[in-house]
């Protein structure tokens, strides 16, 4: 097998929110609570969302720039690669990458769809998310068929409300939702409480696939404000530990064949932590009452239950027997930092070289496409369109070079570079959340008060 010959699915990458997103998604009667994408004094972009400022547009939208400024948060579209939120240039970007098809979590809305739950007119809220998921699924996914897999929010506020969506989203074609992975933390009962049966329910009727994205709900701990920032950067991905320890218990699984994705959660640990579940298991489960069927230990319910992906692992790619070849697949991260465009196929290829034929194919894309019900093959004519090689050839024309749009304040004389810490970047961010706090708009206010 050559790097040409490969087929690539990425099962988790991001979208920066076009300012089209609403435009062909609301009806009359609500195109006054529309959402708008302004641009502030200084000239950053921002989304207006019940008359607030809501986040940063760029977040974390590097790929394509100078690694010496990936710290330098865009703040406007014109600084990032259209393909963060262009859906035809993302189509560029896949097929320079080489990437047949991907599975995308939101930015400004949150992975999980959070803002619309910080609403204080949830039916406007849920008149939104259902916009959302309506231009996710009609356009992000629906212009290029075969190339992105639909991934929906959800009201989950209102758990008759999320079981209605889910049912409404899956007459759609749409087998993917975007979960908190853990709901505690946001004022919700946990997963172990009898509220969410509906969910776990809805979810097994409707093959849904449940996808948990680090930060969802659990956030990665910075040691000190003073610790380096790459301390916190290195640990951010097994930060998703222990909400997979928590889902591993969730009763609901011995109930229904129902599927988990770890989004962006690597796969390096999973060996260990799927040796200690099994050894806390043996060694204490007769007075904790842990039950996972007849026979069956921790590991036994994670191999039929959980997806795990990487970006680049080679630790866990070593180790495949002790994570299950049908438990791993690839993720790309675009637009992200940690995003190896436009380089992923040669790169992947290298790191799994060393497995069989029928190995590679499952991490690469088999168990993605199988597990997400998503028949990328048949809706690009045949997997000969899918291979690396024919994406490539669609793309000649794309430059992929590295850019700069502008690094942090040049160093002054006798200046010398200290090392970033997880203080600076906490106060960066807490900037912009000031500004969301501070700013409103009486217009967009009137307007949402006369809809």
């Amino acid at each position: 097998m050559k790097v040409e010959d490969m087929v690539i699915v990425s099962v988790d990458d991001h979208i920066v929110e076009p300012p089209t997103m609403y435009e062909n998604h609301l009806s009359a009667q609500h195109k006054a609570i529309a959402p708008q994408l302004r641009k502030d004094k200084n000239g950053a972009d921002f989304w207006l969302y019940e008359g607030n400022r809501s986040g940063a547009v760029g977040l974390n939208a590097v790929v394509g720039r100078v690694k010496e400024e990936y710290g330098c948060e865009p703040v406007s579209l014109k600084q990032m690669r259209k393909g963060a939120w262009d859906i035809h240039s993302r189509i560029e970007d896949m097929n320079a990458n080489g990437i047949l098809a991907s599975l995308n979590f939101p930015s400004v809305v949150g992975f999980d769809g959070q803002l619309f739950h910080r609403f204080k007119d949830k039916d406007n809220a849920r008149i939104l998310l259902q916009a959302y998921n309506d231009w996710h699924i009609d356009e992000w996914c629906g212009l290029y068929p075969g190339r992105n897999i639909p991934n929906a929010i959800l009201p989950f506020w209102d758990i008759a409300a999320t079981v209605a969506e889910i049912e409404r989203v899956a007459r759609k074609g749409c087998h993917n939702l975007s979960f908190s992975d853990n709901p505690s933390l946001k004022g919700y009962p946990s997963i172990h409480n009898e509220h969410w049966a509906p969910l776990w329910k809805a979810c097994a009727d409707h093959d849904m696939v449940i996808n948990i994205h680090i930060g969802s709900g659990a956030q990665a701990p910075h040691a000190s404000m003073e610790s380096p920032i790459d301390a916190w950067i290195t640990t951010m991905p097994i930060s998703i530990v222990n909400s997979a320890a928590d889902w591993l218990h969730l009763k609901a699984l011995q109930e229904y064949p129902l599927q988990i994705s770890l989004s962006e959660g690597g796969i390096g640990w999973i060996p260990y932590f799927l040796e200690r579940a099994d050894f806390s298991f043996e060694q204490h489960h007769r007075w904790t009452h842990a039950d996972f069927g007849p026979g069956r230990k921790p590991s036994d319910v994670f191999r039929e239950h959980f997806l795990t992906c990487f970006i680049d692992d080679r630790f866990g790619l070593e180790n495949v027997e002790a994570i299950g070849e049908d438990n791993i697949a690839y993720e790309c991260d675009y637009p992200h930092s940690d995003s190896l465009w436009p380089e992923v196929p040669e790169i992947l290829f290298d790191s799994l070289k060393h497995l069989d034929q029928r190995v590679i194919d499952k991490i690469s894309h088999a168990n993605a496409l199988k597990r997400f019900n998503f028949d990328a093959f048949g809706k690009m004519g045949g997997r000969e369109n899918c291979t690396v090689a024919a994406l490539r050839a669609n793309a000649t024309h794309v430059d992929t070079t590295p850019k700069s749009f502008g690094g942090p304040t040049p160093l002054q004389p006798g200046e010398t570079p200290r090392r970033v810490t997880s203080g600076d970047i906490t106060r960066m961010f807490r900037d912009v959340a000031s500004q969301d706090g501070d700013f409103r708009d009486p217009a967009a206010e009137e307007a949402l008060a006369d809809a």
